[in-house]
């Protein structure tokens, strides 16, 4: 990665452009702009920018659609920012390749937090990790061992499963689709309400406050996220 982080803003909005600019360039990074999403494409292609800012209602072609074509030789991370809202959008996005989703009108900080989550992940060498610590947990998923205040969690193989799955995200959305897929197989990606009980059963297990989860924090509608955080 570059001393200053190049990221790449795909959007057709000068406001957001004459807005994302100077956020960008003071918290450290160099901004790079793109108008349409055929000059994005080619910006990606000749200057591998560290992440792409890609918003979804671009004049020239639909954003998933630019998703993909990046997604065939850019391996770095994307960040959906766009104005669509419905919940179908953002699963679409994510499960196309995108990294995170952030809708319009946004917060420049969370803007820049889920841009920093995904810089950390999209470095190059990084592993997905093997043993994490969040607050009074301790994860280990190579032992497949889970430790809360120092005494071991006692896990299922499946909570097991779908733990490891959210922490390897490292931060990152996931949706329901992916998660259902990886820990029950191509034919439960419809079965949600295994997700919500083994999610809730996690909850228990794992939370201080089951009711307001610090670390597995659901993105309604679309999935969840493991933070290590404390979740504000």
């Amino acid at each position: 990665m570059s001393l200053r982080p190049r990221i790449l803003v795909i959007d057709d909005e000068p406001q957001i452009h004459r807005f994302l600019t100077p956020a960008l360039e003071a918290a450290g990074f160099e901004p790079i702009r793109a108008d349409t999403a055929a000059a994005g494409l080619q910006e990606i292609a000749r200057r591998a920018p560290d992440a792409v800012i890609l918003d979804l209602g671009l004049p020239d072609m639909d954003g998933k659609t630019a998703l993909t074509k990046a997604r065939a030789f850019y391996a770095g991370p994307i960040l959906i920012l766009s104005a669509r809202d419905r919940e179908v959008e953002k699963i679409d996005a994510l499960d196309l390749g995108a990294d995170d989703y952030v809708e319009k009108p946004f917060g420049v900080g969370e803007l820049l937090a889920r841009l920093r989550v995904a810089l950390r992940r999209g470095q190059p060498g990084d592993a997905a990790p093997r043993s994490v610590r969040a607050g009074a947990l301790e994860i280990d998923l190579a032992m497949h061992a889970v430790r809360r205040d120092g005494a071991a969690v006692r896990l299922s193989p499946k909570e097991f499963d779908l733990l490891a799955r959210l922490v390897e995200g490292g931060g990152k959305v996931i949706t329901h689709r992916q998660l259902l897929t990886a820990v029950w197989g191509p034919a439960h990606v419809e079965d949600t309400q295994y997700l919500r009980v083994f999610i809730g059963q996690l909850r228990q297990k794992l939370e201080p406050d089951p009711a307001r989860p610090r670390h597995i924090v659901t993105e309604p509608g679309v999935g969840y996220r493991f933070l290590a955080g404390d979740g504000s």
